[in-house]
């Protein structure tokens, strides 16, 4: 999967590029199958996360250091998460994809310098989100062999802002793993390298768990996602094209907001006490469609809101936490442009978004009830007015304490390149949550008037 091309005019200042191998030592061999959870994302854009650490650091401490000790931590990460130094194997013939490890496999690791306005970047106002891409590290391009093409599945880049802080920088093939493998391997780096020693991992029992056999397929969805896919032929994402023209902003709902969000609903409608990220995901949504509104959209125009849950401990039998691969499900809210732009529009929306998580995520006949309709039904949205969630506040990576502090700031990058928002814990704000746009600077002006027009009425 190609990423990013040399035409940003935001590049960062390479220093070093390498290739970190696990060591020799380890399996000769780890080849897994890709399930139904995997093929589901084998064509879908890169993964993009970036972690600021406010860590006031020279250009020599850095080179002597810091990135010896990260390049040697690192290695002993990958020696637990061997599939990440390994490739996606997508056969030419219709042998079904997998990923392969093979010793020899490395990680791609870029060493970076940038001067811009560190404080600028890490800050929640609006920015220009080209600026970001001198911290993106770039998958490197597929290899190409008489019988397959073989996608690598992980990049890094680790950017230094001197005397102010550095950037680690993520792109991961999502097809590897979903956001609680990519965040466990985030974590266990910072692990690794906070305390010199893998023992914390090994102690904690936080190791991946790779057996797929554990994964049961009783309606035959591997076979059948094969199927829907296997026609097509295996494809890069194309190149990022700048500028994205794309500005992107930070909103926080704090513990509180949350708290006089949760009374109104069920003050309104006392049949429908709520989660916050199911009163999150409606406020945004609303706020978006409203934001967003054209004219000529109709007012029984289709409004749907997606996002994936975890499926780990709902399977039958559960998989433990740790399981590596995607064992994701798709949840559809739907409603109508009329009913979200209405005086009730915030209420329509928390009640779709809660009707699709118990159809889904508690549906009695199991979680992955009707999931062989899943890839046709999300094909249909395409084109249709869809916004969705990027990540979940179950994973907090600003607890991912690499010996400087926690970090000082989470970005999505990957939220350029759809109509999705990205939610995380607060880093400041105890029970609080971080929402992260990207839009067009007029959508997301009208985004923002909208969205604190609604928390002030509270």
């Amino acid at each position: 999967m190609a990423e990013t091309t040399h035409e940003n005019p935001m590049a960062a200042a390479v220093l070093e590029r390498c290739e970190i191998q696990p060591s020799p030592d380890t399996v000769a061999e780890l080849t897994l199958p890709l399930l139904h959870f995997d093929i589901t994302w084998l064509y879908f854009h890169p993964v993009q996360r970036l972690l600021f650490f406010e860590f006031p650091c020279s250009k020599p401490h850095f080179l002597e250091t810091i990135v010896p000790n990260l390049k040697q931590s690192l290695l002993r990460t990958l020696n637990h998460f061997l599939p990440l130094a390994g490739n996606i194997v997508h056969p030419l013939d219709s042998g079904r994809p997998f990923s392969r490890f093979v010793i020899g496999d490395s990680v791609s690791l870029t060493i970076a310098e940038c001067n811009k306005d560190f404080k600028h970047l890490t800050g929640n106002h609006p920015r220009v989100a080209d600026e970001f891409y001198a911290c993106v590290p770039r998958l490197p391009p597929a290899k190409h062999t008489p019988n397959a093409v073989e996608f690598p599945v992980l990049a890094l880049q680790v950017t230094l802002f001197p005397d102010h802080g550095v950037c680690l920088g993520y792109t991961n093939h999502h097809a590897i793993g979903d956001a609680s493998s990519i965040v466990r391997f985030i974590k266990a780096w910072a692990s690794v390298t906070r305390f010199n020693s893998d023992e914390k991992l090994i102690d904690d029992k936080s190791l991946p768990f790779y057996d797929r056999t554990a994964v049961e397929d009783p309606d035959g969805l591997d076979s059948i996602y094969w199927d829907q896919l296997k026609r097509s032929r295996p494809v890069e994402s194309p190149p990022i094209k700048f500028p994205l023209n794309r500005v992107r902003a930070t909103f926080v709902i704090t513990k509180d907001d949350v708290e006089k969000l949760k009374t109104f609903v069920v003050t309104r409608r006392p049949e429908m006490p709520s989660t916050a990220f199911t009163i999150i995901c409606a406020l945004v949504w609303v706020c978006l469609v409203k934001a967003e509104t054209d004219p000529t959209v109709a007012d029984d125009e289709p409004e749907f809101f997606g996002f994936a849950a975890d499926c780990r401990g709902r399977l039958n039998p559960p998989l433990p936490v740790t399981y590596f691969g995607n064992c994701l499900a798709f949840v559809k809210a739907e409603s109508t442009h009329g009913l979200l732009t209405g005086n009730e529009g915030f209420l329509n929306a928390v009640e779709s978004v809660r009707k699709a998580i118990h159809k889904t995520v508690y549906n009695e006949k199991g979680i992955l009830d009707g999931a062989e309709h899943w890839p046709v039904e999300f094909g249909k949205l395409i084109g249709k007015r869809l916004f969705g969630v990027a990540g979940s506040p179950r994973f907090d990576l600003y607890d991912a304490d690499y010996g400087w502090g926690r970090p000082k700031k989470f970005e999505s990058a990957s939220i350029d390149g759809d109509t999705s928002m990205s939610l995380c814990k607060s880093r400041d704000f105890e029970g609080g949550l971080e929402i992260g746009l990207s839009r067009p600077k007029k959508n997301l002006d009208a985004f923002a008037a909208v969205f604190t027009e609604a928390l002030r009425k509270l």
